[in-house]
């Protein structure tokens, strides 16, 4: 297993791919940051945005008023750049919408690594949470919308990165159909009631420590450590591994608009077929908005970040162009 160590300001990131992590941040201040639907909205539409782009597989999530809770598995060893890039976006949506500034989250995020006997357990925590803060009754958790015990109640409204099958496998093995369900939300009923249980698969200590697991998973992952020299040198070639990432999606854009590479420098900076070239590059593949500019030929990155925000804003500005590469699966 390769690991890959993301030195930040204050904490150290372990990256490997297939990692399953508990995501977890609040708002500044405890700020009740998803009080309003159309906050809630936005959020999950970022973070819609960054499984589809990064190939995240969620396998839990539940946002309550002042804080989200994420179980995320990273086919790729790519955690930090998506978080960052979540939170920053929803940050900059959130505060043009209040017309502020500052800060939206208290914090960085907290990533707890799981070895895979936990992910069951953080499944039926984040579940249970807004039954444990006394928002629902335990029998009523399919009525709160903001989570994946909600999807997972109706499979009509589900996504298709979500794996809804590890909770339903923690719980006995069941099965996802009505009467699975149906007893699933029985045994989260009787988990929310039987605190011994919950101190045994550790309800107590879910938000806490750096990883959840056994001792042997936990020693493994130390074991593996590299030196810091090492971990610097993979950091700093982290952004030359995602740009054929976004190579790949600007030559998809051109093929799919019928264009050229010498359309490029032809076509004006703020061309509508640009914009919504570069819209699409943002939001499916996370493309920096200074790599835009400069692949594109759009100018400054401010001045991307302006037309992509102007675009996704103005409805008349769904043309054509954006249509057609909104309506592409990216199936890799």
């Amino acid at each position: 297993m390769e690991y890959v160590y993301c030195f930040m300001a204050r904490k150290l990131r372990i990256e490997y791919a297939g990692a399953y992590y508990h995501v977890i941040n609040r708002g500044n201040y405890r700020s009740w940051i998803f009080e309003t639907a159309g906050a809630r909205v936005s959020f999950l539409e970022c973070l819609k945005q960054v499984c589809e782009s990064q190939g995240w597989r969620l396998h839990a999530w539940c946002l309550m008023g002042n804080h989200y809770h994420l179980l995320v598995e990273t086919p790729e060893p790519n955690l930090v750049w998506g978080m960052k890039w979540l939170q920053s976006t929803f940050a900059n949506r959130f505060n043009r919408f209040r017309k502020a500034n500052g800060h939206v989250f208290q914090g960085r995020y907290k990533a707890l690594l799981l070895d895979g006997d936990a992910v069951g357990p953080v499944c039926h925590y984040i579940h249970l949470n807004p039954a444990r803060a006394g928002i629902v009754e335990p029998g009523a958790l399919q009525a709160y919308e903001d989570s994946s015990f909600h999807q997972l109640w109706h499979p009509r409204r589900r996504w298709a990165f979500v794996d809804y099958g590890s909770c339903l496998e923690s719980a006995g093995g069941l099965a996802d159909k009505p009467k699975g369900r149906a007893l699933y939300r029985d045994y989260l009923c009787q988990l929310c009631m039987d605190d011994s249980e919950q101190r045994r698969l550790g309800f107590d200590e879910m938000c806490s420590g750096w990883a959840k697991g056994t001792k042997e998973f936990k020693k493994a992952v130390l074991a593996d450590q590299k030196d810091a020299v090492t971990r610097k040198a993979v950091e700093a070639e982290a952004s030359e591994t995602r740009e054929p990432r976004w190579e790949a999606g600007l030559s998809k854009a051109l093929e799919l608009l019928d264009r050229g590479e010498s359309d490029l420098s032809d076509s004006r900076k703020g061309a509508e077929w640009k914009v919504a070239a570069a819209r699409w590059l943002r939001e499916r593949y996370l493309a920096p908005h200074r790599w835009i500019a400069a692949r594109l030929n759009m100018g400054g990155a401010g001045s991307v970040q302006t037309l992509v925000s102007r675009h996704r804003r103005e409805s008349k500005n769904q043309n054509s162009s954006w249509e057609t590469l909104n309506s592409y699966e990216i199936l890799d």
